[in-house]
């Protein structure tokens, strides 16, 4: 287990070292964050890195009495990716933006082969049900992400999903 405390300490401390562990520790987490939050691989990469050299530059003003050292790691991120998101100059048009969602969503339904009781059992759902599960799934969006994308009220969303994968299960079982 990691003691984020003492490498934030190290690293006040000018051991370069430390920085490298706190990465190998945090870094992937640190990505997957910055990638929920940004909706883009490269943003996300450039959120995670200037995080590293702000906690490397600022650790002298860690405070362990005051909260967890990884809770000020992802806070120092959030608030990187944040101001990322801020940023009049870092917006791109709708066209460059990745691949639309109902494809990806489309793709993986359709990976599930023909004769699979998943493919089955998502097929008797209705369409709308069977994204929202496919959202939450396989591109890990929240309740509210989902209802913000489907233009639906969260609650109907979430009532939607649980439903839906009451039958799932009923229907796999």
């Amino acid at each position: 287990m990691t003691d984020h405390a003492a490498l934030i300490k190290s690293c006040a401390a000018g051991d370069r070292p430390a920085l490298q562990q706190l990465m190998s520790a945090e870094g992937g987490r640190m990505l997957g964050v910055a990638r929920r939050m940004l909706r883009r691989v490269d943003l996300a990469e450039d959120a995670v890195q200037e995080s590293l050299v702000l906690i490397w530059r600022r650790a002298h003003q860690f405070d362990e009495s005051r909260g967890s050292a990884k809770g000020w790691i992802y806070t120092i991120l959030r608030n990187r990716c944040l101001t990322m998101l801020r940023r009049e100059d870092r917006e791109v048009p709708d066209a460059m933006d990745e691949t639309p969602e109902q494809v990806v969503l489309d793709g993986a339904y359709d990976r599930l082969g023909d004769t699979t009781d998943l493919r089955r059992c998502l097929e008797g759902l209705d369409p709308e049900t069977r994204r929202a599960i496919l959202s939450s799934y396989v591109l890990g969006h929240s309740h509210g992400e989902i209802a913000g994308r489907m233009a639906a009220p969260l609650g109907s969303v979430k009532s939607r999903v649980r439903r839906g994968l009451l039958k799932l299960r009923e229907c796999l079982s």
